[in-house]
């Protein structure tokens, strides 16, 4: 595990933008032993996912790279023509798997073809590459392996289609592979099963990992060595130990602090301010230092900032380092109590059952799934109910039960004690308004913010297009955002901004309840940081009640009242969120809390 096998020194990004040209990696150095982990972790734009494609040659077009030195297992990849690489280095040498593996498996090819195609492009047989195809789907555990084969990718789950990813990119026998995002759109069980299996995977084969998340628990349980990245830079690095529980970057302790699991219920988290700076502009100094609670005159000047080592292989960037543990997340703000919240509820489920007929091929037999089985809840005003469970649970049918959006065979949903079939649209709409996981493809590209936020109120007819513009400039104040970015499109904006702009949609009409379908699991730590406080902000002042959709613990703990647990259909779980997280009466719940990632258990042992 001495020998290096990958070394970068000063890699530099460039991506052609209207404004100029976008630093996207600046100044990059970074070496791996064969068998290392190394964890790369940092908000979006910081430059982790540019770095491993600049490694993989698959950058965007128009892209300008240079590095002074690059060299894989010896070789000289700067001096390497393309052809060579492509055929002697990617997907051989260095693998990669990707956050969404439905984007990167093609739709209209079998499992057995797309896995089996490098290697008899290589010289194996048929018989050999299947054969080598069906080890490692069963090393991945993915049941039925030989079914599995003869599979298109839509008929497989999430956690399955990124098992057989991590299969695909095994069968060559990598001596790296990358992993970009691999588990940040799983839920907590199949994600700590995937992490598991990397792990496993590494030690088997020898294989050296680059793990890029913004997950930090992830990371804490996954490598040897941590780098943070902000801004195209690298600006701390060191053992996982060293970086997570004593970090001396102000950033690393920002990142740190920002986790959900930081905070005790109802607490105000502690968010980074701002947002990632444009790196179109040369930048002096500090990257950070605009966002830097602890930044100096100094930190901004001409100069560089040079390495400070701690120890061997362990280094930060800063002229004015922080030590010591994180600090904690603020008191909360108002009463944020679930007995302050308890009154009559303003939403009521009632043994909803809801039944699908389903058929694996155009002449296959249909057969019939139950995704909700007799579930009944309650959401009282001004309460944040959560509901949590695996992919196939039943939440999201449940949810568009609960929206008016699908029909149950059974059971009746009431709003304010009157059956939603009965409300007209704009009755439902005024009760109840949805904010979904992926603002991005959940808001209209072609429409500027301010007709996105206005056109609840114009579609429902509550005002004229003057009266619903003014409104949501005001109310884009009150989300935190400028009135100037009424003019602006979706693709301008970054996540959280539209993740705002979609909650200042869904409160137009002024609804009772919002109901959060994952709304914050596609952001960044501290993004995600500011978004809940917002949503609590938002509670405080306009006594909503929440009905908070996600697989995000850490989210759970810090935001509901209430927990609401499903499994296979049903509820299985219901009750405050204190007693469900700490004392789980129910097996699955019990095996869902543990497998959620956290800094404290993987800490929990001494250092080797």
């Amino acid at each position: 595990m001495s020998e290096l096998l990958l070394e970068i020194e000063n890699l530099n990004v460039g991506l052609p933008t209207q404004s100029g040209t976008l630093r996207a990696v600046r100044g990059m150095d970074l070496a791996l032993r064969k068998g290392e982990a190394l964890g790369i972790v940092g908000e979006s734009g910081s430059g982790k996912s540019m770095t491993a494609l600049a490694l993989m040659r698959l950058l965007p077009a128009g892209a300008q790279w240079h590095a002074q030195a690059m060299r894989f297992a010896g070789r000289d990849l700067l001096a390497m023509p393309e052809p060579d690489f492509a055929g002697q280095v990617a997907g051989r040498g260095i693998a990669m798997i990707f956050q969404e593996p439905m984007t990167s498996l093609n739709p209209v090819y079998t499992v057995e073809r797309q896995m089996t195609e490098l290697m008899i492009r290589d010289g194996a047989s048929a018989a050999q590459a299947r054969e080598r195809a069906l080890y490692l789907l069963d090393r991945v555990r993915l049941p039925d392996p030989r079914e599995r084969l003869r599979s298109y990718p839509h008929q497989l789950s999430g956690g399955q289609r990124q098992r057989v990813m991590i299969a695909m990119a095994l069968m060559t026998s990598p001596q790296l592979l990358i992993a970009d995002e691999p588990t940040t759109a799983l839920d907590v069980t199949v994600q700590a099963q995937i992490l598991e299996l990397l792990g496993e995977l590494r030690a088997e084969f020898g294989m050296a990992m680059i793990l890029i998340t913004h997950d930090l628990a992830v990371v804490a349980r996954s490598v040897d060595r941590v780098m943070v990245m902000y801004g195209g830079e690298p600006l701390e690095s060191g053992s996982t130990r060293a970086v997570l529980q004593d970090p001396r970057h102000p950033y690393t302790r920002g990142l740190l602090a920002c986790r959900p699991g930081q905070a005790s219920r109802h607490a105000r988290l502690r968010a980074i301010p701002g947002i990632v700076p444009s790196l179109v502009q040369p930048w002096t100094g500090c990257v950070f230092a605009p966002r830097c609670g602890h930044a100096l005159p100094y930190c901004t000047g001409g100069q560089p900032i040079d390495k400070t080592l701690r120890g061997p292989q362990t280094w930060f960037r800063c002229l004015n380092p922080q030590a010591g543990p994180p600090p904690a997340a603020a008191p909360a703000a108002g009463p944020g109590t679930a007995a302050a919240r308890t009154q009559a509820p303003t939403l009521v489920a009632r043994r909803i059952s809801r039944t699908f007929v389903q058929r694996k091929g155009l002449f296959a037999r249909p057969y019939t799934v139950q995704a909700v089985r007799d579930s009944s809840l309650a959401l009282a005003q001004g309460e944040t109910l959560a509901v949590v469970g695996e992919s196939g649970s039943g939440k999201s049918t449940l949810a568009r039960i609960l929206l008016g959006l699908d029909a149950p065979d059974s059971g009746v949903v009431e709003l304010g004690e009157r059956p939603i079939g009965e409300l007209s649209p704009a009755e439902r709409a005024s009760w109840i308004q949805p904010v979904f996981q992926d603002p991005y493809s959940s808001l209209n590209s072609r429409h500027t913010v301010g007709q996105i936020v206005a056109r609840p109120l114009v579609l429902h007819r509550a005002c004229g297009t003057h009266q619903a513009q003014d409104q949501a400039a005001r109310m884009l104040q009150r989300v935190g955002l400028p009135a100037r970015l009424l003019n602006s499109y979706p693709n301008q904006l970054s996540g959280g901004q539209r993740q705002r702009v979609a909650i200042a949609r869904a409160l137009m009409l002024a609804p009772r309840i919002l109901l959060c379908d994952e709304p914050t699991s596609a952001l960044d730590v501290s993004v995600q940081a500011q978004i809940l406080n917002l949503l609590q902000d938002l509670q405080e002042e306009f006594g909503l009640s929440m009905l908070f959709i996600t697989h995000d613990i850490g989210v759970v703990r810090k935001i509901a009242d209430r927990v609401v647990v499903m499994h296979q259909g049903r509820i299985v779980e219901d009750g405050p969120a204190g007693e469900v997280l700490d004392r789980p009466s129910h097996p699955y719940t019990g095996q869902l809390l543990a497998s959620v990632p956290s800094l404290e258990t993987a800490f929990a042992e001494p250092a080797q």
